[in-house]
């Protein structure tokens, strides 16, 4: 479940702020609709990832091709809705006690994921995903909500750019690995570092400001938000996107499992396997010859140590995840000579 696997917007500020002295608030019905949309995507990307994880898909099909792109463009848009509803909920003045309880919510969710994932998946659970990235790029995003638009698109040029330029074995150290700098990327199942993910949320909040001041932005009234039974379906989802983040994974991951005890997948030879997914996920950001070298390193060193099939089938301890490390580390300096 990697990266861009774990996706949800997580904003509900499809609200336009009313002006003072009014009560009602509008929504951005059509907004609500996207985020729908987007959360739909999510799900399928999630139950494709349970179908890889129990067999019934080849290993690596969800992290390379059109699966990969897939996964990157929901990331995106997530990041992307969530700037630009920042700007929504809070430009020109931020409503702090809104702004507060909004992130406060993330954060608890993202510290939920953490724990999760850290019991069910220990040797890859996610210390940096899709929440938390969501949730440092909101602070950040305040420091942008007033600054002249030009300003916040270099900076989401510059946020893209920074991981093929700035990458240095300073951030490979575990309390930096969040930023997006490292050289070796860490095995999680959704790594969404501050770097290049703050891009599409910059981004999503210069486009805001674009939209609020040509007036694009046509609300909808408190009572009619959508029409039709498939638009306030897909509204409905995406106001509710936090909760449907929550509840989607462990319900379609339960109902892959059962299925996986009717009627298991066979088990493939765990070697092409994961030399196909190290490939999937090294060439995101390393050249082609440099993952080659690595993965082949790590794969021959695993079985070298009888670690490749108990690491293939989960059975993972501290010792070993020690062990692993290492080898990752010492097949880097290998690949980079």
């Amino acid at each position: 479940m990697s990266l861009t696997h774990q996706t949800a917007p997580l904003d509900d500020a499809s609200v336009i702020p009313p002006e003072t002295g009014r009560p009602e608030r509008h929504r951005l019905g059509w907004l609500d609709v996207v985020r729908g949309i987007a959360i739909l995507a999510m799900a399928s990307y999630h139950f494709s990832w349970d179908l890889e994880h129990f067999g019934y898909l080849a290993p690596g099909t969800v992290g390379i091709g059109v699966f990969k792109y897939y996964a990157r463009g929901i990331a995106s848009t997530f990041l992307f809705l969530a700037g630009f509803s920042l700007v929504l909920g809070h430009f020109p003045h931020l409503r702090r006690p809104a702004f507060l309880k909004r992130f406060v919510r993330i954060v608890a969710a993202a510290v939920v994921i953490s724990i999760a994932t850290w019991y069910v998946f220990p040797a890859e659970y996610i210390f940096f995903g899709i929440l938390h990235a969501i949730a440092a790029a909101s602070l950040i995003g305040i420091l942008f909500l007033r600054l002249p638009v030009a300003i916040t698109l270099a900076a989401a040029i510059a946020a893209f750019a920074a991981p093929l330029y700035l990458r240095s074995s300073f951030f490979d150290a575990p309390a930096l690995l969040w930023v997006g700098l490292s050289e070796t990327l860490p095995r999680s199942n959704d790594y969404v570092p501050l770097l290049p993910w703050l891009a599409p949320f910059l981004t999503g909040i210069a486009l805001g400001r674009i939209a609020l001041s040509r007036g694009w932005l046509k609300a909808t009234g408190p009572a009619r938000e959508t029409t039709g039974p498939v638009s306030r379906g897909l509204a409905f989802a995406g106001r509710h996107s936090l909760p449907i983040y929550l509840l989607h994974q462990p319900l379609l991951y339960s109902v892959v499992a059962l299925a996986a005890m009717v009627y298991p997948a066979p088990r493939p030879d765990p070697r092409p396997a994961f030399q196909s997914s190290c490939m999937a996920t090294c060439t995101g950001d390393e050249t082609q010859a440099f993952c080659s070298s690595f993965c082949g390193c790590t794969l021959d060193r695993l079985v070298e140590e009888n670690l490749l099939d108990p690491l293939d089938r989960g059975q993972t301890d501290v010792e070993m995840n020690r062990r692993v490390s290492e080898i990752a580390g010492q097949c880097t300096m290998k690949a980079r000579e």
